[in-house]
């Protein structure tokens, strides 16, 4: 049984993981659109920087974002100065770094998706009198829904094992940014913390596991296999 303490962690590692798929995903789907469809320039550099996340050291991802969101990062003095808002040393700040690190696996995801819809029904809608955005929502939205959902929930599933990005942008604070990585980690520097290591460390499997299930029977559904990597 988990400990009152232990419950905050994974309520608040579960919103950190809600959040950062919530916000990134209008974003991974616009990506994945231009990825899967569009023919602009510098398309190929496009994909490199969205999957780059992927094979740069977490660390780097982390010590970006502190340059960028940090009091006297360019975006982060501007939030400060026209909202009052800062992302260091914030849960919302965790949810930004899960959010960049799991943008990578949504992306590639959802244009497996697109891709794989049949642009003939597309043309056919629109020979019929559709428009361009009808035959989008009536169409392509429906028949790439299942690879978006299994887009998301990999996303999530990445979301929940966040580590190096996190602990470099907003730190290790419990009660604010400490979610279950680094309830673990803080854990295995503490003497006698292996019982709280191994309730976390199960439970972190246990979340990820599902999510990633869900992720593949959605992807067998729309007739294909969304690949991790």
């Amino acid at each position: 049984m988990l400990t009152p303490a232990e419950w905050a962690i994974v309520g608040l590692s579960l919103r950190v993981s809600l959040v950062a798929v919530a916000v990134t995903m209008p974003l991974a789907f616009g990506l994945a659109w231009v990825l899967a469809r569009s023919r602009v320039p510098g398309k190929v550099l496009l994909d490199a920087l969205v999957h780059l996340p992927l094979v740069i050291p977490p660390v780097v991802t982390g010590w970006l974002l502190l340059i960028l969101f940090g009091r006297g990062g360019p975006v982060g003095s501007w939030l400060e100065a026209q909202f009052g808002f800062t992302l260091m040393f914030r849960w919302t700040g965790a949810a930004l770094a899960a959010g960049i690190m799991a943008l990578p696996l949504m992306v590639r995801a959802m244009r497996l998706s697109i891709e794989a819809v049949d642009r003939r029904l597309e043309d056919a809608a629109r020979t019929l009198g559709a428009t361009p955005l009808r035959t989008f929502l009536t169409i392509t939205i429906p028949l790439s829904l299942p690879g978006v959902i299994a887009g998301a929930m990999l996303g999530f599933a990445r979301s929940l094992g966040e580590f190096g990005a996190t602990i470099t942008f907003v730190s290790n604070i419990p009660g604010e940014t400490q979610t279950l990585p680094l309830a673990i980690y803080a854990a295995l520097q503490v003497p006698g913390g292996e019982g709280m290591v191994t309730r976390l460390a199960v439970l972190s499997v246990l979340l990820s596991l599902l999510a990633l299930l869900g992720s593949e029977l959605l992807a067998r559904l729309s007739g294909k296999d969304v690949h991790l990597v």
